[in-house]
């Protein structure tokens, strides 16, 4: 049985929730309505991902939404995760899922159609597909894929397909009509001035989508 991604995939960056706290940011997306939230910390100690993913999953849990980790299975297993999301760098998928244990999410990112056809090969939960269109969230992004990318990937596919990389409000849509089962959103969200205002904002204009 497919999975079932909620419309909006909120990427708690740590490196851009600014002078806020995780937690708070946290309970502001999951307040406005937001259900699946991943915990990024790219330049994190194991420790401090530990100590954050602990905190963030139970009020995740709480809610009743998903928490996904990014990179780290050992972490995600050892936080109670429902999840770990990995990339190309990453360890593979299938040993991804032999850490983090049975019954669990493994999501898997891509860049190009090659990568997306090999990781539907795989037992990947759901496939993630970027940079859509430019972005800065990455110091070395890959080549933007764009909507016509996005669209091949849709044909090759039959997993959760997740869109990222500058989706702001105003192309959310767009992307959700090019194939997109789910949007993965980054700087439009932690960047606006009131987070819960954006969070619903996107979840109304995805859930019309």
């Amino acid at each position: 049985m497919a999975l079932a991604l909620p419309r909006l995939y909120a990427i708690l960056d740590a490196s851009q929730a600014r002078e806020r706290t995780l937690s708070s940011v946290c309970e502001i997306f999951l307040g406005a309505g937001v259900r699946l939230i991943q915990y990024r910390h790219k330049a994190g100690s194991s420790r401090q991902l530990f100590e954050d993913s602990v905190a963030l999953g139970r009020l995740v849990h709480q809610a009743g939404g998903t928490f996904i980790v990014n990179d780290r299975a050992d972490i995600a297993r050892a936080a109670g995760a429902h999840g770990v999301h990995v990339g190309q760098e990453d360890l593979p998928i299938e040993m991804a899922r032999g850490i983090i244990g049975l019954g669990k999410i493994v999501g898997y990112s891509t860049h190009n159609l090659e990568q997306v056809i090999e990781a539907d090969r795989s037992s990947a939960d759901y496939i993630a597909l970027g940079p859509i269109f430019a972005t800065a969230s990455k110091e070395r992004p890959d080549p933007v894929v764009g909507l016509e990318g996005l669209r091949r990937a849709r044909e090759a596919t039959r997993k959760p397909l997740v869109a990222i990389g500058g989706i702001t409000l105003a192309r959310a849509r767009e992307v959700i009509d090019a194939g997109a089962d789910s949007v993965a959103v980054i700087g439009d969200l932690l960047g606006a001035p009131d987070l819960s205002a954006r969070a619903r904002a996107f979840l109304e204009i995805l859930q019309e989508s």
